[in-house]
């Protein structure tokens, strides 16, 4: 499905989305990222736990910058647990780098085989690493893997996003909107998406 496709789905599943549709228009197209590129994205995510976007930058480019400008299992772990407490990184962020980049030297993380692999199997095997969520396990199928079919209903904006489109008195719980996402299946990424983009939409009113 083209993006222009699967907004129209999801306006014909729920009406309510309709309005929003027309404001932004599809969804980004989605395209997975180079097997190069998982392990970085995986380590800045470690990074960006719980701190505001701004010091989370500052932070993650001193790892950037301490790992010679390039983040992979061997720069993290050449780098080592002292000097990753040094540009920033609290404790378990750095013992959760380090054992990212061990599992991924020594694979028990598959990085090269997600793409082929079960957004189920993605998921089990992105979170036995240290201090990565199940939250994060989604962000990175969703924004790293291209997988159209993800549904982060813990994530607040996503709860957000849903309660303005519907126009609800109280923020819709995680668990209706683990039901109510069913109707979605399929497109479900794109769902969250056009829930954030309603956020962002009340921000700027």
């Amino acid at each position: 499905m083209t993006p222009k496709d699967r907004a129209l789905a999801i306006g014909e599943r729920d009406r309510a989305f309709a309005t929003l549709i027309d404001l932004v228009g599809p969804p980004p197209p989605r395209r997975s990222a180079p097997v190069a590129d998982r392990f970085a994205y995986l380590a800045r995510s470690i990074t960006y736990q719980l701190l505001a976007t701004k010091a989370a930058n500052t932070i993650h480019q001193r790892v950037i910058d301490v790992c010679d400008g390039e983040v992979s299992p061997e720069s993290i772990t050449k780098v080592g647990h002292k000097k990753l407490r040094g540009v920033g990184l609290s404790n378990a962020k750095a013992a959760a780098m380090l054992d990212l980049a061990e599992r991924a030297r020594d694979g028990r993380i598959h990085l090269a085989q997600h793409g082929r692999m079960s957004d189920h199997d993605v998921l089990t095997d992105v979170v036995a690493v240290r201090g990565i969520g199940p939250w994060t396990a989604q962000m990175y199928l969703m924004h790293t893997l291209a997988r159209h079919d993800v549904w982060p209903a813990g994530d607040l904006g996503v709860r957000n996003g849903w309660t303005l489109v519907h126009d609800l008195e109280e923020i819709v719980s995680e668990i209706d909107l683990r039901r109510l996402g069913d109707v979605f299946e399929g497109v479900r990424s794109d769902v969250a998406w056009y829930c954030w983009q309603a956020v962002h939409l009340s921000r700027e009113q």
